[in-house]
C-alpha cells in the first residue's frame, strides 16, 4: 500500500500544483472538468481513487499530460521504464488494460501507452484538447479504431493516427488479445 499512497499524495500535490498556475479555483476547475468539488477536494488531500477518464478530463482542463499529474521528479538523464512496473489506468471487465508507461518532456511532450485489449471489448474515450494527436500500432492481434462515428481495422503491424479532438474509441477485434502501442503527442501549449 505504501506504493499507492505514494502515487496519490504525488498525484494530489500535481493537481493542486497545476489548477495554481492555471489560475483555477477549485468550482471553476470542477465546472470545466466536469468533475465535483468534493471529488477535486479528496483529490488534493490525497483521498479517493480517481477513475482513467477523470485523470484525462483534468490533465486536458490543466494543459497538461494524464503523466505530469501521476509523475514525480524526473531522476536523471535517462529513464527507462517496464510496462509491468506501472499500474494499468484503466482496467476492463474482461482484462483489457492500459498503461500509461511514461511521457517524454520538452515543449511538445509525448505520452507512451501500451495497451491491450481483448476481444470485443471497448474503451471509450472522451475527445482531447485541439491539437492533440494519436498514433496507434498494433503489435499483436486486430482492433476496431472508431474515429468521429467511422471504424477503421488496423492489423498487426500497422500504424494509424488521428486527431484526438473528436470522440474515439478502441475495441479488440479479433479472436485474440490485441496489444498496441500508443503514442499522444500533445500540442506545444500543453506543456507544464
Amino acid at each position: 500500500m505504501a506504493g499507492a499512497e505514494r502515487a496519490l499524495r504525488t498525484l494530489a500535490h500535481n493537481v493542486r500544483a497545476a489548477r495554481t498556475r492555471a489560475g483555477l479555483t477549485l468550482d471553476e476547475l470542477g465546472r470545466r472538468a466536469k468533475v465535483s468539488k468534493g471529488a477535486l477536494v479528496g483529490l488534493e488531500k490525497a483521498q479517493g481513487n480517481p477513475n482513467f477518464a477523470t485523470l484525462v478530463r483534468l490533465a486536458d482542463t490543466l494543459g497538461v499530460s494524464v503523466s505530469a499529474l501521476l509523475e514525480g521528479p524526473a531522476e536523471g538523464r535517462v529513464r527507462v521504464v517496464t510496462a509491468d512496473a506501472v499500474a494499468p489506468l484503466w482496467t476492463g471487465a474482461q482484462g483489457s488494460e492500459a498503461r500509461l508507461v511514461l511521457t517524454t518532456t520538452g515543449p511538445a511532450p509525448t505520452e507512451v501507452w501500451r495497451w491491450a485489449l481483448e476481444p470485443g471489448e471497448e474503451y471509450p474515450s472522451h475527445p482531447h484538447q485541439a491539437g492533440v494527436v494519436e498514433t496507434v500500432s498494433v503489435v499483436s492481434g486486430r482492433m476496431a479504431l472508431t474515429v468521429d462515428g467511422a471504424e477503421y481495422i488496423v492489423e498487426a503491424g500497422q500504424t494509424a493516427t488521428f486527431d484526438g479532438d473528436a470522440p474515439h474509441a478502441y475495441r479488440g477485434a479479433g479472436t485474440g488479445t490485441c496489444r498496441l502501442v500508443m503514442t499522444v503527442h500533445l500540442p506545444p501549449a500543453a506543456a507544464t
